[in-house]
């Protein structure tokens, strides 16, 4: 988001159980399993173990499993949610970190089972309660995902 990045505030790495306290998500929804780092106000990087036991594998597609795309950008979605609560000190706020938009998504390379999904999010903007980013998906150091999305910080649904 700067041009200056501090890296002295960097926090990570951060395991699941502080990914869960990040996220509302659960299984099957998951996608983040772990932080390798994270400067507050730019950048996260973060991992998804990608398991042949996902169920999505099953149908998609039988006899050659590659990991659908649109969870491939969830999967970013959720490491930028990641990186907006600590940023803006938002963890056990109760608030959420809702998906708004998707623009310029291109899938590069498949991700199949067996692999470690490297998830590099940049914060490009905030403004108020919307926050803008850049993502990536990579597998290896090869680029298989990108994108840019915008996310709004909210209050959950009313019962």
């Amino acid at each position: 988001m700067t041009d200056q990045v501090d890296h002295a505030a960097a926090v990570g790495p951060i395991d699941i159980r502080g990914v869960m306290a990040a996220l509302p998500h659960r299984y099957p929804m998951l996608l983040v399993d772990r932080v390798i780092s994270l400067v507050p106000n730019s950048t996260i990087h973060a991992v998804k173990a990608v398991s042949i036991n996902e169920g999505f594998f099953q149908g998609h597609f039988p006899g050659r499993p590659i990991m659908p795309g649109v969870l491939i950008v969830e999967a970013m979605a959720q490491a930028a949610g990641v990186l907006t609560v600590e940023t803006m000190d938002l963890r056990g706020s109760g608030k959420l970190v809702y998906f708004m938009s998707i623009d310029g998504a291109k899938f590069r390379n498949p991700v199949e089972p067996g692999c470690l999904l490297d998830l590099h999010v940049d914060l490009v903007q905030i403004r108020g309660r919307v926050c803008k980013f850049t993502g990536k998906a990579m597998v290896e150091g090869k680029l298989c995902a990108e994108a840019s999305f915008v996310a709004m910080i909210a209050d959950p649904p009313v019962d």
